[in-house]
């Protein structure tokens, strides 16, 4: 059985284990304290980050990007990166726009300060990030709402990783309740397909003990 490190609230981890899911590969998932620097995990990745996916001999694959792309070769149904070069290509610059522009803008900004640093005890958090996160959320979804007007799904006419990274930090913004989905229907119509599929559901089934998510985290209506 493989094994999954990971953190709740990663959005990296997050889509991991969206990726695993569209495959049908089953894993078994394992929380990392990764502030605690256990010797045995730093033996898998010296980095010290998750996720980490442990394949059944004992290889361990670190990485999101890595992992997701190894995934999608040594399993190729359904294909989430793309069958040419240009949709491969375009797949990867929307998975890098959610994994460093949004992540940066949004996602740091507002589960960092929120929920990272409560949890790590770093303080309080920064309002100033927080407003900054709040004001930059809108961008990206006007963002998602344009590539949905000319397209199927986020890179083109199939879902894709660029679908699932968008998904995942987007999952990571909602359980705090931080997205204006009411603000934008195209956005949140895109967010409510991705949400119905079978391998986002185990997603919607989490609950940080001590910060539940609001009430319509799990709705897949909203």
């Amino acid at each position: 059985m493989r094994v999954l490190y990971h953190l709740w609230l990663s959005p990296f981890c997050r889509k991991v284990r969206i990726v695993l899911h569209e495959k049908r590969i089953e894993f078994d998932l394992r929380a990392e304290q990764v502030w605690e620097r256990r010797e045995a995990f730093l033996a898998l990745n010296p980095a010290g980050e998750v996720p980490v996916l442990v394949e059944p001999d004992g290889t361990a694959l670190c990485g999101s990007d890595a992992i997701c792309e190894c995934v999608d070769e040594i399993t190729p149904e359904p294909p989430l990166i793309g069958p040419h070069p240009f949709l491969r290509a375009e797949v990867r610059r929307l998975v890098g726009w959610f994994d460093q522009k949004f992540n940066r803008e949004v996602t740091e900004n507002l589960v960092g300060e929120k929920m990272t640093k409560r949890f790590l005890g770093l303080g309080e958090p920064d309002s100033g990030a927080i407003r900054a996160g709040h004001a930059n959320v809108h961008t990206h979804l006007d963002y998602i709402g344009f590539l949905m007007r000319h397209r199927k799904w986020l890179a083109g006419d199939y879902f894709s990783l660029a679908d699932i990274a968008a998904a995942a930090h987007l999952s990571t913004v909602d359980y705090l309740g931080d997205v204006p989905w009411e603000d934008h229907p195209e956005a949140k119509d895109w967010y409510a397909r991705v949400k119905s599929r079978p391998s986002f559901r185990p997603l919607l089934a989490d609950h940080i003990p001590g910060a539940p998510p609001p009430r319509h985290y799990a709705d897949l209506d909203f």
